[in-house]
């Protein structure tokens, strides 16, 4: 009798762990089937492979206006067609010499079939780097480089070292940068711009919108290789302070310009920081 006991309380036993197994594996089964569907959703959203074409209507040459036509295909050569609106344009065009001394933010205009045109005057002779970002329609921020070289009087490189002080004045206006931790490559940092009348030290209350936000702050590093273009995390504030969250890719020398509107004026101002390890 105890021994029949015994078999039926282990069936009962087994039964019970058989079905918690499978409540169990079932749980599990939609938990990965959510998390299936939300990896399926962001790959929607995955950088496109896409081919860029650069093309200038006469040789690039120093304080010469040259129109410049950009034609973005995908991996089979065939023309994108749709691009999204973001800010305001279809396409940021970054302008920069190898050395950082030269800085240029500008919009091409879009004529479909994937082209893009826009003039470009560049103010001296030497290495360029050209930098595309734009988002084709349902996918991520896509940026295609270009390097040019631009015939005319070409100085000396000016050598970036990384400014003593974050204070700098543009248009009358004093801005300082304060960071809110130490500079370190692949960690969150915040960058916070501070910004106050450069006659009276009062603080701006008055910043305008520029390309949709309170304005945007664009990264390169030494080489002008790595690209980071960030935007505030409160498109709306008008001042004193802006603040952007961006993460360094690695370790080095970083150019900095952070570009704002007051008075129906754009102004940028550059600072120079070093990131470590």
């Amino acid at each position: 009798m105890k021994k029949l006991l015994f078999v039926v309380v282990s069936l009962l036993t087994m039964i019970a762990l058989v079905a918690c197994n499978k409540d169990s594996e079932h749980k599990q089964m939609k938990h990965d089937m959510a998390n299936m569907d939300h990896n399926d959703s962001s790959k929607e959203k995955q950088q496109v492979a896409v081919q860029t074409d650069w093309k200038f209507e006469h040789y690039p040459q120093a304080n010469t206006t040259n129109q410049l036509t950009i034609t973005i295909k995908d991996n089979k050569g065939k023309p994108i067609s749709e691009f999204e609106v973001n800010h305001e344009k279809k396409m940021h065009l970054i302008v920069a010499s190898k050395d950082l001394s030269k800085y240029q933010h500008i919009h091409p205009t879009y004529k479909g079939k994937g082209v893009f045109t826009v003039p470009v005057t560049f103010t001296q002779g030497g290495s360029f780097q050209l930098i595309a970002d734009f988002v084709p329609k349902g996918q991520s921020d896509t940026v295609q480089m270009h390097t040019v070289s631009v015939k005319g009087n070409t100085p000396a490189p000016v050598s970036l070292t990384p400014d003593k002080t974050l204070v700098k004045t543009a248009n009358g206006n004093q801005v300082s940068l304060k960071i809110d931790s130490q500079l370190k490559a692949n960690q969150e940092t915040m960058l916070n711009f501070h910004f106050e009348d450069a006659k009276t030290k009062q603080p701006i209350q008055d910043l305008q919108p520029y390309l949709g936000a309170v304005g945007h702050v664009v990264i390169l590093n030494q080489d002008a290789t790595k690209y980071l273009h960030v935007h505030p995390m409160d498109e709306r504030v008008k001042g004193s302070n802006a603040i952007f969250h961006t993460t360094f890719p690695s370790p080095g020398i970083y150019k900095i310009w952070g570009e704002f509107q007051r008075s129906n004026k754009v102004f940028i101002v550059p600072f120079v920081v070093e990131v470590s390890k």
